[in-house]
């Protein structure tokens, strides 16, 4: 799950990481009525988008008085920002954040992540803050510093100097940097964390060490354990067939293509995506009904499928285990009770009741195309959909 600046920012503070003041509104006069408790003479408006890019898409402005502010909020508020992270589609800005501005002495790039690879916790530093990582990583590799730390231990001061050793700092700032890593760590740890990503992490020239942006990413199966967290959620920022889809517990991810595909397992949604692929067309979602999918839940991803104006054609692919190949069947058989299905709709069944999902589906009247395997039926969708 993914959350805004402002709000990341207050989880960071809570932990102990230091951070400009800020304010966020909901509405330009909240907004504006709250920039008054600031105490600066320049503001920074920040629109609050799940996007990066912010910046180049004119969603960060620098005012230097109340009256600038109120002008570029009622500007900003209602805007829809396209970034190279929101798509052509854009999103719209429904919330402003304001903050002091700050003296800006050096900017460095600080994240902390899940690696996967090792199953550690990895922080990742550069001394080139304020740019994209990705293109510093590509051209400048020697410029990214990764330090990874065993899950099961607390993290070392010498842990910590690995980590900011590319920064160059001073004894002074040296210590204010360790104790933010430290705050990181335990705010990752303790709240179930993905991502912490702070790009610019600032050197002020006072000599302050200060989050300048943040990104905080939730692993939404621990969301359970953390309600105050749950509660951050901002619908407005997702896709609301994905939102549809959570409500009956599916895994759904919209895509860009043609082709709908329900799958059970997300090992066998990937193959089932690339080998559409393979076959020149491009698949319209991910979509894993699980192992154990009831027909009343295989009759919701079909709608979901469905609702999607995208879609000229829809691949279903289930390989019985848990999943019984008669259920799915019913489920199809339901859905299409209550939508028209005007597309074709190829179904490969294997496993557990094949045969009984089979005969379901043969004599139910829907106009279906069976396949044999994977391979022909991503053949069959393709040339459908033709």
């Amino acid at each position: 799950m993914n959350i805004h600046e402002h709000q990341a920012k207050q989880i960071l503070k809570k932990y102990g990481a230091t951070v400009p003041n800020g304010v966020f509104g909901l509405t330009v006069e909240e907004l504006v009525e709250k920039s008054k408790s600031l105490k600066t003479n320049k503001f920074i408006l920040k629109a609050q988008i799940h996007a990066g890019g912010r910046g180049k898409a004119g969603g960060i402005k620098i005012l230097d008085s109340i009256e600038e502010l109120i002008k570029a909020s009622k500007e900003m508020m209602g805007k829809k920002l396209v970034t190279h992270q929101t798509g052509p589609e854009g999103k719209v800005v429904r919330r402003l954040y304001v903050e002091e501005a700050s003296k800006i002495e050096k900017e460095f790039y600080l994240s902390c992540l899940v690696d996967r690879a090792s199953s550690k916790i990895a922080f990742i530093s550069s001394d080139q803050g304020g740019v994209d990582i990705e293109e510093v990583a590509k051209k400048n590799p020697e410029k990214i510093n990764t330090t990874k730390i065993d899950y099961s231990k607390e993290i070392s001061n010498e842990d910590c100097e690995n980590i900011i050793r590319i920064f160059t700092l001073k004894n002074k700032e040296k210590e204010q940097a360790k104790n933010l890593i430290k705050a990181i760590y335990k705010m990752f740890v303790s709240t179930d964390a993905s991502m912490v990503e702070i790009n610019p992490l600032i050197l002020t020239e006072e000599g302050n060490i200060v989050c300048l942006d943040a990104k905080v990413n939730f692993d939404d199966n621990a969301l359970f354990k953390h309600p105050e967290i749950a509660d951050l959620r901002d619908l407005s920022e997702e896709d609301p067939i994905e939102i549809e889809a959570s409500k009956h517990d599916l895994s759904y991810i919209k895509l860009d293509g043609s082709i709908g595909c329900m799958v059970n397992g997300a090992g066998l949604a990937m193959a089932t995506m690339d080998i559409i692929k393979l076959y020149g067309e491009e698949p319209a979602n991910f979509l894993d009904v699980g192992g154990g999918a009831s027909k009343e839940k295989v009759t919701e991803a079909l709608k979901l499928i469905l609702s999607d104006k995208n879609v000229k054609g829809i691949l279903i692919n289930i390989f019985g285990g848990i999943m019984r190949c008669d259920v799915l069947a019913e489920g199809v058989v339901n859905a299409a009770k209550d939508i028209n299905i005007n597309v074709p709709l190829v179904v490969r069944l294997a496993g557990t009741n094949f045969k009984e999902g089979k005969k379901i589906l043969d004599n139910s009247g829907l106009k279906l195309i069976s396949a044999a395997n994977l391979d022909d039926a991503a053949k069959k969708i393709v040339e459908a959909i033709k």
